[in-house]
């Protein structure tokens, strides 16, 4: 009897590049944001990096503005605070989440929101985002 390959199908998880589409974890006012650019690296951002995004769905009343008729034109800094692709740890574990999340920030690297919704990794701690682990409410 003949098995086919289950692994064909398996969703292949990469970096976060150009055109990612991030979810955003914080309580800025936007939903939805898409990677421009990778500030560290040259295939694309991992867990902690920071990248340049720009708005794609913002909801009325945040402090991340969208106006009727805009596509995207609002470009912000933000913090990869959850990865689908795996990151190895020095005891051996290996953490990885089922969706890109991202948490906006400023150009001197404070967060926009002032929660932070979902688990997030102490990755954070060693890139020195501290201000969001300080508002995070779960920490993996």
């Amino acid at each position: 009897m003949h098995q086919a390959g289950f692994n064909q199908y398996k969703q292949q998880r990469t970096f976060i590049q150009m055109g990612s589409i991030l979810k955003v974890v914080d309580n800025s006012g936007s939903k939805k944001v898409m990677c421009i650019q990778a500030l560290k690296g040259r295939k694309g951002a991992r867990l902690g990096d920071k990248v340049v995004v720009s708005v794609k769905e913002a909801l009325s009343g945040g402090k991340v503005k969208m106006e009727k008729g805009e596509k995207s034109k609002r470009v912000y800094y933000g913090v990869v605070v959850r990865a689908a692709m795996q990151r190895g740890r020095c005891d051996g574990s290996e953490v990885k989440f089922d969706d890109n999340a991202v948490v906006l920030i400023n150009k001197q690297g404070e967060p926009i929101g002032t929660r932070v919704f979902g688990p997030n990794t102490h990755e954070l701690r060693k890139k020195k985002h501290l201000k969001i682990l300080s508002l995070a409410e779960n920490i993996v």
